[in-house]
């Protein structure tokens, strides 16, 4: 039978061959990882600290058990060098390997932004389980930590470190937490609830030096500020995982350009997860690779299907004031209207027809997010400033 094969163990990989096992259990599929193949959440990564999960407990289900329940054979510690789209053939670590359809789920890597000093090499970065054993053994004797970015993953690590009882800095050049997800007047909730347990904030500027100091660190800020700090982490966001499509010659922006149906422009190669571009978008969350996986899976198993993505909004892990949030896109024509703003803001995005296309709720209206996922195209009235019912 021809043989499927998957380029990477994460949420991505493992969600689409669990699909395509419902659908078929007999067509052959090899899962080719750099990791150890263990499968983990890996949204689980910047809230598990103040629950004292060490690495080893973050592994959900083991390598060998993975590949015993899906029936697969997995090629771990196992690099991918090339491409060879000629001949559909793989040339990894571990040998040549054959393909008739290739699916490429490798992610995403840290963006790292530079700095100066002598400790630049220091500024850490967590991006999959071995990064997190790392932190773990990083932060024994650490008082202070200071995070390089104050959008969705450093709020969350913020919010957790918090927690835990370090003191926790977040340093950003926007103008406050989750700029590129919600307006201010959203993102500027999160000030108070997390300086309550212990966070600072400096905005409006970057950290441009890390020189070592004592058992720490100096930072100096584009500002000139000085911090003094422990620990120091960058949380300025994901770039896909693109050089070996690219070398393959396969089409790429900022993602692995695919259509609808997952497909690249190669016919026989598709990709998903943090390193696709599914139609102009790069979408690095679970809900739309959970939606892309099912989709692809039947497309593998035979049954053309382009992903549908529904109304998919985004949570965030800050429990000290719990955000929820359907973004919009940069461009987007229209406004946003306050709808309530007690203990927390409701605020929904109407588009130049007066109808709904986005929200964010924060604080206690977080848990309303089905509920204003029901109200998506609908004309809404014009919002208040006080408590009002969409």
């Amino acid at each position: 039978m021809k043989q499927i094969v998957v380029l990477g163990s994460g949420l991505a990989g493992y969600s689409v061959i669990r699909e395509l096992r419902k659908l078929d259990r007999d067509i052959p599929v090899t899962l080719v990882t750099r990791d150890s193949g263990d499968y983990y959440s890996k949204p689980m990564l910047s809230n598990a600290f103040a629950q004292g999960k060490d690495a080893a407990g973050l592994v959900l289900t083991r390598a060998a058990d993975m590949a015993a329940q899906l029936g697969i054979t997995l090629l771990a510690k196992t690099e991918v060098q090339a491409i060879d789209r000629a001949n559909k053939k793989l040339a990894t670590t571990a040998g040549e390997l054959a393909y008739d359809r290739l699916v490429i789920a490798l992610g995403a890597d840290p963006i790292r932004i530079p700095v100066q000093g002598d400790a630049a090499d220091a500024v850490m970065s967590v991006n999959d389980i071995a990064d997190y054993a790392q932190l773990r053994k990083s932060v024994q004797g650490v008082a202070h930590i200071t995070i390089m970015g104050g959008g969705l993953i450093g709020c969350e690590f913020a919010n957790d470190w918090a927690t835990a009882g370090y003191k926790v800095s977040v340093v950003d050049p926007g103008p406050y937490p989750l700029a590129s997800l919600m307006p201010e007047q959203a993102g500027r909730q999160l000030l108070a609830p997390l300086a309550e347990i212990g966070v600072d904030w400096h905005f409006g500027t970057s950290v441009s030096r890390v020189d070592r100091h004592e058992n720490g660190y100096t930072l100096t800020l584009a500002d000139g500020t000085q911090l003094q700090t422990d620990l120091v982490l960058s949380a300025v966001g994901l770039r896909p995982r693109i050089a070996l499509a690219q070398a393959a010659g396969l089409a790429v922006n900022r993602g692995i350009k695919v259509d609808a149906s997952l497909r690249s422009s190669d016919a026989a190669i598709f990709a998903l997860g943090d390193c696709a571009e599914i139609e102009g978008k790069v979408q690095p969350f679970v809900l739309p690779i959970m939606n892309a996986a099912r989709a692809l899976a039947k497309t593998l198993a035979g049954e053309e299907t382009p992903v549908v993505f529904p109304a998919m909004p985004v949570v965030v892990k800050t429990p000290a004031h719990p955000v929820a949030v359907l973004p919009v896109a940069r461009d987007a024509v229209g406004n946003w209207q306050l709808r309530a703003n007690s203990d927390g803001v409701k605020m929904a995005f109407l588009d130049a027809d007066a109808r709904m296309s986005g929200f964010v709720l924060t604080g206690r209206y977080a848990a309303e997010r089905n509920e204003m996922s029901k109200l998506l195209g609908q004309p809404l009235p014009a919002g208040t400033s006080h408590e009002a019912k969409v």
